[in-house]
């Protein structure tokens, strides 16, 4: 028996037959598996001479047919296709940046039966103890805003990096334990941001630009790693 016929079966038994019957003809969850595990190939990037980073984010588009017989099943789906995934990313050395998701969207413009995925490398972010929250965004203050999570910019500013001892982490195998620095200062009713390498390997990206250092303002946008974030005001806020 294949791989993928283990997996079928895996399938079918967890939701007793009744899926089986229910994607009979259209969309099977096999096909979803397979394509998701060549996307891992496909997107595959260089981390190390043995270590390759893949996305661990992935939206399948699916016909209105396909969509509403699918979702209710999505759990059980997923519940079995992860597994698989990592023990194709653990036999390729391929390094996920966060937990994998998997996530099903209405695409009105396939047909039944065909689906498309598109995928990306969202990283996790924490934020250190007794760091500001964003519940204390005041209404003139920016943010550094990371995976859509927002972290108030206060002086005196923030450490970024993989390691425990930075205030911002960031689970991202492209980013060192200690990346970069965020500066702050408070001159009266004004506040000014720069930013610096703080000896990494990958450096950092700042308005499309490899910078040692440089400094920030309000719709800064800084690549770290495969991480991307924005210096913003939020509206509102």
């Amino acid at each position: 028996m294949g791989l993928f016929d283990r997996f079928e079966n895996k399938i079918e038994g967890a939701v007793s037959g009744a899926f089986a019957r229910a994607f009979k003809g259209d969309v099977q969850p096999v096909e979803i598996s397979a394509r998701l595990q060549r996307e891992l190939d496909a997107e595959a990037r260089l981390l190390s001479r043995d270590k390759r980073l893949v996305p661990n984010d992935f939206t399948v588009g699916l016909s209105r047919r396909d969509h509403d017989r699918l979702v209710p099943y999505a759990k059980t789906l997923n519940a079995e296709i992860v597994p698989e995934l990592r023990e194709h990313a653990a036999d390729r050395r391929y390094v996920f940046n966060g937990p994998i998701r998997i996530t099903y969207e209405l695409d009105e413009s396939l047909p039944t039966g065909r689906f498309t995925v598109s995928s990306t490398a969202v990283a996790d972010v924490e934020q250190a103890e007794g760091s500001a929250s964003t519940s204390m965004i005041r209404r003139s203050q920016l943010v550094l805003e990371v995976n859509g999570v927002r972290h108030p910019l206060v002086p005196p500013g923030l450490v970024i990096g993989r390691g425990s001892e930075a205030d911002l982490r960031i689970n991202d195998p492209g980013v060192s334990r200690k990346h970069a620095r965020i500066s702050i200062n408070n001159y009266g009713d004004e506040i000014s941001l720069a930013i610096e390498d703080l000896g990494s390997t990958n450096g950092i990206i700042v308005d499309g630009q490899k910078v040692r250092q440089a400094t920030l303002a309000d719709g800064s946008r800084i690549e770290i790693g495969s991480t991307r974030m924005l210096v913003h005001s939020p509206a509102g806020a």
